[in-house]
C-alpha cells in the first residue's frame, strides 16, 4: 500500500528555512501596505474629509459667538476664525499670510483681526490687511446662519 506524500504529517515540525522565508515575506507585505496606505488615502480622500454632510460644519450657536467674540474652528485641517463684529458673522482663515500665526480678535481691543506674528492688522468686515507686513488677505469663507445655529460652508 503506498501513502500519499504530498500531505505532511501534522507531528512534523517547520523546517527553520521555510520559517525564515514566512517570516521574511510577512515583513515585506506589512512593509509594502505600510506604505501603500497612506499614499491610496491621500490619492483616494474619504467622503467625510470634505467638512460634514452637504460641505456644511456646525460652529456653534449665536449665544455661543456672541457680538464682540469669535471661535477658532477646525474645517478639515485648515483653522478658521468665526467672529461676531459689527458687520455681522464671518468667516476668515484663521492662518496669517505672513508668517503663518493664528489669529485672534477681540472687539473690545481693536476692531481688527490681529495676528500675533509682528503686529499684522486685517480688516473685520473683509479680510483685507490694514496695517503691518502680511503680504495677502485672509480667505474669506462662507457662513450660514439658521435659527440659533452657525454653520461654515465648506466653498
Amino acid at each position: 500500500m503506498e501513502q500519499d506524500r504530498s500531505v505532511a504529517p501534522v507531528d512534523r515540525p517547520l523546517p527553520r528555512r521555510r520559517f525564515g522565508r514566512l517570516v521574511l515575506l510577512w515583513s515585506i507585505a506589512s512593509t509594502a501596505a505600510m506604505v501603500a496606505a497612506p499614499v491610496i488615502g491621500f490619492l483616494i480622500p474619504s467622503r467625510r474629509s470634505a467638512g460634514g454632510a452637504g460641505g456644511r460644519l456646525l460652529v456653534g450657536t449665536t449665544l455661543e459667538i456672541g457680538p464682540g467674540s469669535s471661535k477658532v474652528v477646525a474645517l478639515g485641517a485648515k483653522p478658521v476664525i468665526v467672529l461676531n463684529g459689527p458687520h455681522g458673522i464671518r468667516a476668515f482663515s484663521a492662518v496669517c499670510t505672513h508668517l503663518g500665526c493664528i489669529v485672534g480678535y477681540d472687539a473690545s481691543k481693536s476692531p481688527d483681526i490681529v495676528s500675533p506674528c509682528h503686529d499684522g492688522h486685517f480688516n473685520a468686515v473683509n479680510g483685507n490687511v490694514v496695517s503691518g507686513p502680511p503680504p495677502a488677505p485672509l480667505k474669506e469663507y462662507p457662513v450660514a446662519v439658521e435659527e440659533d445655529k452657525v454653520f461654515l460652508l465648506d466653498a
